[in-house]
């Protein structure tokens, strides 16, 4: 199976584990931008994105590495953001543990891509 066959089965389940972690923890999907964290979470997202855009350059001198580690980095970043978020201002929700859980997975399979690409 080449990477295009692992990246769509990833994707594949990374949407059943969504579905299945919330309907485990009964969340009922809500985004922040119906809350009153609507101005933050775009200020903090933008923020980390300009940040994210000015290291850019640098990762690239360091070849592969160097834009692996980005990625795993920036990935991190913006999903615990994004968990933090929604732990604040989604109340009486766990929405941010079906966050967490994605995200592990998805910084896992980041770090491990070269396994998936040879």
């Amino acid at each position: 199976m080449g990477f295009i066959g692992y990246l769509v089965f990833f994707v594949i389940f990374m949407f059943s584990l969504e579905k299945i972690s919330n309907t485990l923890l009964g969340v009922e999907k809500r985004k922040i931008s119906e809350t009153s964290g609507k101005n933050f979470n775009r200020w903090g997202k933008g923020i980390i994105l300009v940040i994210s855009l000015c290291i850019l350059p640098f990762a690239f001198t360091k070849g592969i590495d160097g834009i692996k580690w980005f990625w795993v980095l920036y990935t991190a970043i913006i999903w615990g953001f994004q968990a933090i978020m929604e732990w604040k201002y989604i109340k009486n929700s766990k929405q941010y543990v079906t966050t967490i859980i994605l995200s592990m997975f998805i910084i896992s399979f980041l770090y491990n891509i070269e396994h998936f690409i040879n």
